[in-house]
């Protein structure tokens, strides 16, 4: 995977001083850790309502010291955006061309030297949607990582990571016990999060 922010040495160590002393000042909570067996894994981003998610997510991540890529709609990835999109994590998204998205995403998990979390917003969208992707589901299964149950709660400001998710191939009672898992949070436009049964 291409260099990020999160592996660029020096730029790393000052930004996670400052992401720590922001979320502090700011009232922000960072909970949980990153398990041992979980260094390669598939992140789930939710809720994702707002667009202020990704600057907190990116702290966050850097308060856990971790080393996300996060998927991003193609459209913000346009110069003269693109290259800063990309070192902070970024990978373009084109929603009308995601044929081989979950081959391609496995395979750049599997292929990873070191650690690698990729973080995938089951919605696909800010706007609010009763019916999330499973992309996330099958990215985690086919590379054969776990699945992070990472989360972002506005209302009570605390961030972190969840359990870890195993699949059991039962997709719909899966995604049924992952949306319970994120009913009480609470995003930062709370009234477009619908986390009931698909």
């Amino acid at each position: 995977m291409h260099r990020t922010i999160f592996t660029t040495p020096v730029v790393n160590t000052l930004l996670r001083g400052f992401s720590v002393a922001f979320l502090k000042l700011t009232g922000w909570k960072v909970e949980g850790s990153l398990p041992p067996q979980a260094t390669k894994s598939v992140f789930i981003a939710a809720p994702h309502t707002s667009n202020w998610d990704l600057p907190y997510t990116l702290m966050v991540a850097f308060a856990l010291r971790l080393n996300p890529y996060w998927m991003g709609k193609h459209t913000i990835f346009k110069a003269p955006f693109g290259p800063l999109m990309r070192w902070l994590g970024g990978i373009a998204v084109n929603r009308e061309q995601a044929n081989n998205l979950v081959a391609a995403s496995a395979q750049a998990i599997r292929d990873a030297d070191g650690p690698l979390q990729l973080i995938v917003p089951p919605e696909g969208t800010r706007s609010k949607t009763r019916y999330w992707k499973t992309g996330f589901y099958h990215i985690a299964r086919t590379a054969d990582v776990p699945i992070v149950m990472a989360y972002m709660d506005y209302a009570a400001k605390r961030s972190g990571l969840g359990p870890l998710f195993e699949p059991t191939g039962d997709i719909e009672a899966d995604m049924n016990a992952i949306k319970a898992f994120y009913a009480p949070f609470k995003g930062k436009n709370a009234d477009q999060f619908e986390s009931g049964p698909r």
